[in-house]
């Protein structure tokens, strides 16, 4: 999933953004550019926001930006980016001028997703399955499972393709073990998520269920243990998360400052979880937002004290980092830099010693 070179320009970003903090540059950049979507995701409630778009006009403002570089992979998503009434406007300037963007899509639209994919050539593709045909509309509010299989099989040998399972109160391990036979029937990646309350995708009020931490239906079975160690960079992020979710796991958010998210009304949020905005880019630079004084102040605050989430776009980044660091260093010499952390119950208990027990 990740090469060496993934692993090296990560880590001199990283050194460059905690030393250089206002003139931060960004691994990452997710453009949610539209609301629009014909799912009705129970997790999501994207779909019951009024529509609103980004235009390319905004988009190509925001590439311009100085924190924005070749090596920074642009998401485009939404809602459902294939729906966004410039989504082939934007897929040709990104062909043209940022060729390193990918794609995600709940593949609805299935001969759009395929069509849009061979024109315009994103480096990766990333697709919502979260179990099989009754699970995918039950979940969903669609019977999308055959269009989601129609757009695989189209292009699981055009472009790198990842199937997005996201583990939730509404379905279970069985069908994570479903998503992963897929993926192997099919020889693609998969990426496994678990069910956090992102501000700008919940209801308004929050329902009862997200306004708690998703629990686990059960443990780590010997089932979905055997297949989660199968599938690159997903076993660790799934077996820490009860951990973290009993707060026995802290680690520090360093995310938050080489990824970046712009929603669809201009927004810039600190990051997916929080309610925080550090500006719109409807009335300041991205640059502004990112590496202005303010922001910078309130980057560094929860970088150092929020562990308050588990979404894969922001713990992932920071399991990786120190799990690497834990490779050259002993835990205790890291922590005169880094800051306590802990794994486990256990504050002296390494990465690589506690997944070994598992």
């Amino acid at each position: 999933m990740y090469s060496f070179y993934d692993y090296a320009y990560n880590g001199y970003l990283y050194l460059n953004n905690i030393m250089r903090p206002h003139h931060k540059r960004l691994s990452q950049l997710m453009i949610y550019s539209t609301t629009a979507c014909q799912s009705r995701c129970k997790h999501c409630n994207i779909w019951q926001k009024p529509v609103e778009h980004l235009s390319l006009d905004d988009i190509q403002q925001i590439m311009l930006s100085r924190c924005v570089t070749r090596q920074t992979t642009v998401g485009l998503e939404g809602g459902e980016f294939i729906l966004h009434p410039q989504a082939s406007e934007i897929m040709a300037w990104f062909r043209e001028h940022h060729p390193n963007y990918t794609l995600l899509s709940n593949c609805l639209a299935s001969r759009r997703v395929i069509d849009a994919v061979r024109l315009y050539q994103p480096r990766h593709l990333y697709v919502s399955l979260d179990g099989g045909r009754e699970t995918y509309q039950r979940m969903r509010g669609r019977d999308g499972y055959a269009r989601v299989i129609e757009v695989v099989e189209a292009l699981k040998n055009e472009v790198p393709l990842s199937l997005m399972f996201c583990l939730s109160p509404w379905n279970s391990f069985d069908d994570m073990d479903f998503v992963i036979d897929v993926a192997n029937h099919y020889q693609v990646d998969v990426r496994i998520g678990i069910y956090g309350t992102m501000a700008y995708m919940v209801a308004s009020p929050p329902t009862e269920i997200q306004q708690q931490s998703y629990i686990l239906p059960s443990p780590l079975g010997e089932g979905s243990g055997a297949r989660l160690r199968s599938t690159s960079e997903n076993f660790d992020f799934v077996a820490l998360y009860d951990k973290w979710r009993n707060g026995y796991l802290r680690l520090r958010c360093q995310s938050i400052m080489s990824s970046l998210v712009v929603h669809s009304n201009g927004d810039v949020p600190l990051c997916q979880n929080l309610d925080v905005v550090l500006g719109n880019i409807h009335r300041q630079t991205l640059d502004e937002i990112f590496n202005g004084k303010t922001s910078c102040h309130t980057q560094c605050l929860y970088s150092k004290n929020c562990n308050g989430c588990w979404i894969n776009f922001h713990r992932k980044y920071d399991i990786i980092l120190v799990r690497n660091i834990e490779r050259l260093l002993p835990k205790r010499l890291i922590e005169k830099f880094y800051g306590p952390y802990q794994w486990t119950e256990d504050p002296h208990i390494t990465y690589h010693q506690y997944l070994k027990k598992l």
